[in-house]
C-alpha cells in the first residue's frame, strides 16, 4: 500500500519511533488500515505491538511522549503525540468471553491477534513501510464491500453483543451487493441479547449507522429482523427519513434520528434517557420531535419571524426539513421556505433590565415584568418597534404606574 500522509506525519513517526526503539515490531492496524486501502480518508490511527502495556509505558516515556491508560486491563494506552492521540494496544487473544466483555491473555502472534477483531476488514495490518497482512481475506472483502465476520459469525456475536449493531453500522457504511446471510441469520437470532447492552453502547452505534451517508437501505434490512425494534421499537418511520435525506443530504445524525422516530417530545425524552444523550442532545431531539405544532411548510412570514426568535435561526432550518419530510411536499416549497427564513435578520430584544433602572424603574419582580409586557408588545407588532420606541413606550408605562 503506498504511505499515506498520516503514515509519515512527523507526530506519528515520533510514537512509531518511540515502540520500535528496541527492534520491536509495531503496526498500524484496524480501521486506520481499512480506510486506507479504499482510499478514504483516516481520522484515528491506532498501532498494535507485542510489547506489553508496561513496556509501551516505558517505552513512549524514555522519549519524552505522554501517555494515558486508558484500558491497562485490555492492552490498551493512549499515546498523545503533537497533540493527537494515537491509541496503542499490546498483541492479544480471547480467554474468556461474556457477551459484553473479554478476558484477554497477551500475546506475540500476530495472526492471533488479528482473529479476535470483528469483520475480516478490520483484521488487516500495515507496517511503517506500507507492507499489507491480510489473514482472512480482508483486503478482497473491503474493495467487494462485502462485510463478513472473522470466522463463525454467530461464535463473534455471542463474544460481544455490540457486534450485532457493528454488523449493520459496517453495512451502512461499507457495504454493497448481496449480505452475507450468514450473518443476517445469526444476528436475527441474537437481537433479544442486545437488551444486555448498556444504553451508551447502543447510541454510539446507531448514531454512527445513521452517519452513513445513505443508511436507507441497512435501516430497512434492520427493520425486516426486527433489529430495528428490538433496539429502537420507537424508529418507525424510515420513509419518512428517506424523504429528509432526498431534501437534506448533509442532515446530521440527530436530526435523522428525530425523522425515524414515531413520538413526541415526551417520548423523546425517554429515549434520551434511555440512550443516555447528553443534556444538549437530549433537548434537541425534545425540540425536533416537537415539529408538528412548532412549525410547517410554506408558513406566514409573521408566524415564521416568532418562531425565529423563540427558538433560533438552526431550529427553524430543521423544523422546516422535518416539516417538508412529513408533509412530502415539493422542495420548490422548501426552498422557497428556506430563501424566506434568510432574508429574515437575527431577532435579539433590545432592552435589558439597566435600561429600565436607568428610567426610573425599581429593581425586583416588577423590573422582570415589565420586561416580559414590553417585550410581548414588540412581539405583537411585528418587532418593528426599535430601542427608541421601546424606550418610549417603557416611560410611558412607568408613568401611569
Amino acid at each position: 500500500m503506498p504511505l499515506q500522509p498520516w503514515m509519515k506525519d512527523g507526530a506519528t513517526r515520533a510514537v512509531l519511533a518511540a515502540l520500535g526503539a528496541e527492534g520491536q515490531e509495531v503496526r498500524f492496524v484496524g480501521g486506520c488500515v481499512r480506510d486506507a486501502l479504499l482510499g478514504l480518508a483516516v481520522s484515528d490511527v491506532d498501532m498494535a505491538t507485542p510489547d506489553q502495556p508496561a513496556e509501551v509505558m516505558r517505552l513512549l516515556a524514555r522519549a519524552g511522549i505522554k501517555t494515558v491508560a486508558t484500558g491497562l486491563s485490555h492492552g490498551t494506552i493512549t499515546a498523545i503525540s503533537g497533540g493527537k492521540p494515537y491509541e496503542v494496544t499490546t498483541l492479544r487473544t480471547d480467554v474468556e468471553t461474556f457477551g459484553r466483555h473479554a478476558r484477554v491473555a497477551f500475546t506475540d502472534d500476530w495472526r492471533a491477534d488479528a482473529a479476535r477483531r470483528d469483520f475480516t476488514m478490520n483484521a488487516l495490518s500495515c507496517n511503517a513501510r506500507g507492507e499489507l497482512w491480510d489473514y482472512f481475506g480482508g483486503i478482497a472483502d473491503a474493495r467487494a464491500g462485502r462485510v463478513r465476520f472473522v470466522g463463525d459469525p454467530r461464535e463473534r456475536i455471542a463474544e460481544d453483543y455490540l457486534r450485532l449493531l457493528r454488523f449493520f453500522r459496517f453495512l451502512a457504511h461499507y457495504g454493497r451487493g448481496e449480505v452475507d446471510a450468514v450473518a443476517l441469520a445469526a444476528a436475527s437470532e441474537a437481537a433479544p441479547k442486545l437488551a444486555q447492552l448498556s444504553g451508551e453502547r447502543i447510541r454510539d452505534e446507531l448514531l454512527k449507522l445513521l452517519a452513513a451517508r445513505d443508511p436507507i437501505a441497512t435501516l430497512r434490512l434492520m427493520q425486516q429482523q426486527r433489529i430495528l425494534a428490538s433496539v429502537l421499537p420507537e424508529a418507525q418511520e424510515v420513509g419518512r427519513l428517506e424523504r429528509l435525506l432526498t431534501l437534506h443530504p448533509d442532515a446530521d445524525p440527530l436530526l435523522r434520528l428525530a425523522a425515524l422516530l414515531a413520538c413526541d417530545s415526551d417520548c423523546a425524552l425517554t429515549i434520551a434517557a434511555r440512550l443516555r444523550l447528553s443534556n444538549a442532545e437530549r433537548d434537541r431531539l425534545a425540540e425536533l420531535c416537537r415539529r408538528p405544532l412548532a412549525i410547517r411548510a410554506g408558513m406566514e412570514r409573521k408566524a415564521l419571524r416568532r418562531k425565529l426568535y423563540r427558538h433560533g435561526r438552526n431550529s427553524i432550518v430543521d423544523w422546516l426539513y422535518l416539516a417538508a419530510s412529513d408533509a412530502k411536499s415539493s422542495r420548490a416549497q422548501l426552498e422557497r421556505d428556506l430563501h424566506e427564513l434568510a432574508q429574515q435578520p437575527d431577532l435579539a430584544f433590545p432592552l435589558r433590565g439597566r435600561d429600565l433602572l436607568a428610567l426610573g424603574a425599581r429593581s425586583g419582580p416588577e423590573l422582570g415584568q415589565l420586561l416580559k409586557e414590553l417585550e410581548s408588545w414588540w412581539i405583537a407588532r411585528d418587532f418593528e418597534p426599535d430601542r427608541a420606541a421601546l424606550l418610549e413606550e417603557a416611560r410611558h408605562r412607568l408613568q401611569g404606574q
